[in-house]
């Protein structure tokens, strides 16, 4: 394959449109920072079935800059610390999961798991409710997913599912369970917000959407706003609340699976991990829990469970970003070449940057001690070449809950439990016998950067 250089064209025609690639620190700077290019138009095609087009991940503008303002605050580090015992309590009811397949001895596929958990700690972090997925049928979970099985960018190459007649239909129905759902949590939060609960002494441990509301009537105050908001707030929140359970739940997933997945095949890296968990909670694995809660800032003293994560998230991103040019903006490489976006797809793709031996030494190998050397190390991270959540005003606003999620999870389940691929028993009931790999790796990701077959593991007990 000729070496084409971190920024070059490809055109996908006639299945899709053509596409800028932009894969260095440098040029990525220029469309997501120095100049964020609107994001690309499709995109919004393909959130619409779920957001109705209101998302502040596809918002441009006045509009998005409000609503992302909003929504800011429930998302930052200091107050998701408030909200961790939600995330506690729904990695309890992981464990018990795991337990029970456990004593089971049965094949499970991560992913399923891992999905159901993230769409509990959204539940709680967001809309302060239980969404008991991991337990039991959930009409907005069930709704949701569904409707991501129906959506489409519109470059499918068959052609019945392209243009499959049944898909408006079916988004339809499944937009109607969802927003029937989303509607009686938000009707439960605003009652309270009008009854018992006051605007100004807010508890610390107000949920995602307690906090955009407090906002949100805190710009239109007076009890005449308060009463006419209904529908602006109310229109503008079910998109985002459906938003955050698509994309965090997803994300989150894909990425505590490949957590499990690397550390099964580096023991060396499990072994320190662990260390480390006992040397800040202790022996006592009973204990780890309410210690979490009661001092969740202990998160914080475990620099290398992080890079466990950060080297993880290199590794295996889960999300890209899609931009659209714009006339009369070019990027510009690292050798001064001018590259025009007008028409372009222009597309952020981490998974090129983040295994690019330009940036990184040994870029195909799992090292999480490269996020624990000094700067003018050689394994130390250049800067700009880490963008599993990208950078600028368009970054990904769920990244610290993201990040706290999987140190909560790997902090009560690694040292608990042995979770094993089992990729080899799996391909010997496959009747062609075929196995693929990519870069060698089984684990591969596949669309929406998943692991490949979600995942399959068997569970036991770590012996200590």
């Amino acid at each position: 394959m000729p070496d084409l250089g971190p920024v070059y064209y490809l055109d996908t025609w006639p299945f899709g449109p053509q596409i800028l690639i932009v894969a260095s620190p440098g040029s990525l700077y220029q469309i997501t920072q120095e100049h964020s290019l609107p994001k690309y138009h499709a995109l919004k095609a393909f959130l619409r079935p779920i957001t109705d087009g209101l998302d502040i991940v596809t918002m441009e503008g006045q509009t998005w800059k409000t609503w992302r303002g909003i929504f800011n605050p429930g998302f930052s580090a200091s107050h998701l610390m408030t909200l961790t015992s939600g995330i506690v309590e729904e990695t309890v009811r992981f464990c018990d999961v795991l337990q029970t397949h456990l004593q089971n001895q049965t094949i499970l596929h991560m992913k399923d798991l891992t999905d159901n958990l993230a769409m509990d700690v959204i539940g709680r972090v967001v809309l302060d409710t239980q969404l008991d997925s991991q337990r039991q049928r959930n009409p907005l979970v069930d709704g949701l997913r569904m409707q991501i099985r129906w959506l489409t960018f519109g470059a499918d190459v068959n052609p019945i599912e392209r243009y499959n007649p049944l898909r408006p239909l079916v988004h339809w129905y499944n937009t109607r369970r969802m927003n029937q759902y989303v509607s009686r949590e938000l009707n439960s939060r605003m009652t309270n917000f009008q009854g018992k609960e006051s605007l100004q002494p807010a508890k610390r441990n107000k949920s995602v959407i307690d906090l955009a509301l407090t906002a949100y009537l805190s710009e239109h105050s007076g009890e005449k706003a308060i009463q006419a908001m209904d529908s602006t707030f109310k229109t503008f929140a079910m998109s985002q609340i459906k938003l955050f359970l698509f994309s965090g739940h997803d994300t989150t997933s894909s990425s505590i699976c490949y957590i499990f997945y690397i550390l099964s095949v580096n023991p060396s890296a499990l072994s320190r991990a662990c260390a480390e968990h006992d040397e800040i909670f202790g022996l006592d694995l009973d204990k780890t829990a309410s210690l979490v809660i009661k001092n969740p800032f202990l998160l914080n003293q475990l620099p290398y469970t992080l890079a466990v994560i950060k080297e993880t998230l290199r590794m295996y991103p889960a999300v890209s970003s899609t931009r659209a040019g714009e006339p009369g903006f070019n990027v510009t490489d690292d050798q001064g070449r001018q590259f025009p976006t007008d028409g372009f797809l222009v597309w952020a793709n981490p998974q090129l940057i983040q295994r690019d031996p330009a940036y990184w030494l040994r870029p195909d190998d799992f090292i999480p001690e490269r996020w624990l050397v000094p700067p003018g190390d050689p394994l130390h991270p250049v800067k700009g070449a880490w963008r599993p959540f990208e950078y600028g005003p368009r970054n990904c606003i769920g990244q610290e809950l993201a990040m706290v999620e999987m140190k909560i999870i790997m902090v009560m389940t690694l040292r608990r439990f042995d979770i094993k691929p089992v990729y080899e028993e799996l391909d010997r009931q496959k009747p062609s016998g075929k196995v693929r790999t990519v870069h060698g790796e089984r684990g591969y990701q596949i669309q929406r950067a998943q692991p490949s077959d979600d995942l399959p593991c068997r569970v036991d007990k770590v012996i200590r």
